[in-house]
């Protein structure tokens, strides 16, 4: 466990300063007790593609076919999510990219092993939890999403969650953040904030994208301290 915890921790950017009479294994051992409760549904891990049951496979050959707005004129094909069907977590990005566009799947590429190691150093790996974005087909050159593209796709998202029924939701990127919890604030002003998702007690921690991550990695340790407030929450649930 304490190897396992140094190498994603190391891959987040995250550094273990202790006190000089303190061992760096002794503090790997304090996350990681904090982070056995962080086990979701899904034991053992599936590394297949879960088989979703009846209504949450409706609901995606729904959205395969949806035309609500202009961006099915654009797409390649939809990312309606993927995960397992009962996860404990859901994590909701933005919008499919180009890579995410081609292979149908949310988060790939470097983003999305950041976002794997994010996961993993939190005790959690990428079939144990759900990912969905806000819209589920990407925008023309990756631009922000138009109001009424996330109007559009906002039924699909609560159907989804009503469906999965998350105990928690991570909201990574503004754009996310922002439309998923009906607000204009800043997401640094968001962060270290407990919300909840509208009209339900469903609890919602927000944290900065991989792909900012990616372009400002001093913001790494600011994730991990969103992370930690997001594990905490999920072992009081």
């Amino acid at each position: 466990m304490q190897a396992y915890q140094e190498q994603y921790l190391k891959e987040m950017g995250i550094e273990l300063w202790v006190d000089r009479d303190k061992k760096v294994s002794n503090v790997v051992e304090e996350i990681a007790a904090n982070n056995t409760s962080v086990i979701t549904k899904a034991e053992p891990v599936n590394k297949q593609a879960h088989v979703f049951p009846e209504e949450l496979a409706r609901l995606k050959q729904e959205v395969s076919v949806c035309e609500k707005c202009e961006l099915h004129e654009t797409r390649t094909q939809t990312v309606f999510g993927i995960g397992h069907p009962e996860a404990d977590w859901l994590i909701i990005g933005e919008a499919p990219g180009a890579d995410e566009d081609r292979q149908g799947e949310p988060f790939v590429g470097r983003a999305g092993q950041l976002l794997n190691s994010m996961l993993l150093a939190m005790g959690l790996q990428r079939e144990q939890v759900f990912i969905a974005n806000i819209l589920k087909c990407r925008p023309p050159n990756n631009r922000d999403p138009k109001p009424e593209e996330v109007l559009a796709c906002e039924s699909y998202l609560r159907q989804q969650i009503d469906l999965i029924k998350p105990k928690i939701v991570l909201a990574v990127g503004r754009i996310a953040a922002q439309n998923l919890l009906k607000v204009d604030t800043p997401i640094g002003k968001m962060r270290g904030n407990k919300y909840q998702y509208p009209d339900s007690e469903l609890p919602v921690v927000v944290t900065y994208h991989p792909a900012y991550l990616l372009r400002s990695p001093r913001e790494k340790r600011k994730v991990w301290e969103d992370l930690k407030i997001a594990m905490r929450l999920y072992k009081e649930l």
